[in-house]
């Protein structure tokens, strides 16, 4: 047995408990396959060895070799997270008697703030999709497609759905005719979301449109069906679409894309009182440490709240 094949038969293993028992994401188990695969081809071709077998060590020289290919820290913080799982479960399931990543220290990473769009903004890109989903002058199948890129940007500003939650609601969503969805996210967890009146709105005018389109009632499982090998509309063709509004509404699109406009949802809410514990529940975010990268928000708040109306930032003033 080849040392590649013995590398990949521990990644496929590895790869189908975090399925399993784990509830990994698609996207989640794509990622830990490159990030997996990548450190056996490295210890494979310049260290002579296997990633199963590897070594401290060898694990060193790997992050040397992603410092020295201009990886950032971020990025080789989250390789480093691969393989401390991939070494923990092999620990775990008695494939090797020692886990190489004890004395292994994490890459040192800054936390970034998030990209955040102001209200004024949201409403200058909102405005632009409504305005083309109301034209006349466009064919069925043009209008479908205006009326499909309001009801998503009404929809993910409403809720702060992570994209692949998005694209991916079904049709019953529609068909319920309620004030909140159930949306299944990360690890097959489900949790209720609100949806407002707009969003709501948008998304009949939606489907009404694609129904004009195609002639009648569809059949279609999905909420936003594509010619797609998941049967929905992707994550990509959304950004791709996204970027394309953004221009037509004035606004860079360097700077916006569907997890900015989850950025603005949350922040938002903050700016404008929401508790943060909720903010975490409506985004899905299984630890409130993840959610607490918008403290700077509610930190602005605050010295605002203080600013205004404690009687001392009255003298300091004067």
């Amino acid at each position: 047995m080849n040392a590649a094949f013995r590398d990949a038969s521990g990644i496929e293993t590895f790869l189908e408990m975090m399925a399993a028992e784990r509830g990994a994401a698609e996207n989640t188990l794509q990622a830990y396959r490159r990030d997996l695969d990548d450190a056996s081809a490295f210890l494979g071709g310049k260290r002579g060895g296997r990633l199963v077998s590897a070594s401290a060590d060898d694990v060193r020289a790997y992050v040397s070799h992603l410092a020295a290919q201009g990886f950032a820290a971020s990025s080789q913080a989250r390789r480093l997270s691969s393989l401390r799982q991939f070494f923990k479960f092999l620990y775990a399931e008695g494939m090797r008697g020692d886990d190489p990543m004890g004395p292994i220290e994490s890459a040192r990473k800054g936390r970034p703030l998030p990209k955040i769009m102001s209200e004024a903004e949201v409403d200058r890109l909102i405005e632009a999709a409504e305005a083309e989903a109301g034209r006349d002058d466009l064919s069925p199948a043009a209008l479908m497609r205006a009326k499909r890129m309001h009801a998503l940007v009404e929809l993910l500003y409403a809720t702060g759905l992570r994209v692949s939650e998005l694209v991916s609601l079904p049709l019953s969503v529609l068909r319920a005719k309620s004030r909140v969805i159930v949306v299944t996210g990360k690890g097959n967890k489900e949790r209720m979301v609100p949806i407002g009146e707009r969003a709501r709105d948008a998304l009949v005018a939606f489907a009404e449109a694609a129904r004009a389109a195609a002639g009648g009632p569809s059949d279609d499982p999905w909420l936003f069906p594509a010619l797609s090998e998941s049967g929905h509309m992707t994550r990509q063709a959304f950004a791709r679409d996204l970027k394309d509004l953004s221009l037509r509404a004035g606004l860079p699109p360097s700077r916006i894309s569907p997890h900015v406009l989850r950025h603005a949802f949350a922040s938002h809410l903050l700016q404008n009182g929401a508790d943060l514990r909720a903010v975490q529940e409506l985004l899905g975010h299984a630890d409130i440490s993840t959610t607490q990268i918008y403290t700077h928000v509610l930190e602005e708040r605050l010295i605002r709240l203080v600013t205004d109306h404690h009687p001392l930032s009255e003298v300091s003033r004067d």
